[in-house]
């Protein structure tokens, strides 16, 4: 189920960009997609415009929906703990082994002495 909804997100991403670099800028003058044929004739400039701001705007939603749901899978089946920490234990260590010393308090940074 995963690398299906990275396909899709592939894909997604891949339209999502080639309908943003579509579009036109404020000026007018970067657009791909522009001039008086408006994509092959079958919308008017400003009926294209319409299109591209829509389709950009539902691809942006697919690809919102796409990524929350590769978290939610990448989440899914991990234990409680590791999703949140309570505050009572903030850190849980590591059971101690034989022939291991236990965890040691962190130790303050040393400080360089002048050269004399």
């Amino acid at each position: 189920m995963q690398s299906v909804l990275i396909v899709i997100q592939l894909f997604v991403s891949i339209a999502l960009v080639v309908s943003v670099l579509l579009q036109r800028s404020e000026g007018g003058a970067l657009g791909m997609g522009g001039g008086g044929a408006g994509l092959g004739g079958l919308f008017s400039p400003r009926g294209a415009a319409d299109t591209l701001t829509r389709t950009t705007a539902i691809l942006a939603v697919l690809f919102f929906a796409s990524s929350l749901g590769l978290t939610l899978l990448s989440l899914h089946g991990r234990p409680q703990s590791v999703l949140a920490t309570s505050p009572e234990s903030p850190v849980q260590s590591l059971p101690l082994q034989k022939g291991r010393p236990g965890p040691r308090a962190p130790q303050p940074p040393a400080v360089p002495s002048p050269h004399g």
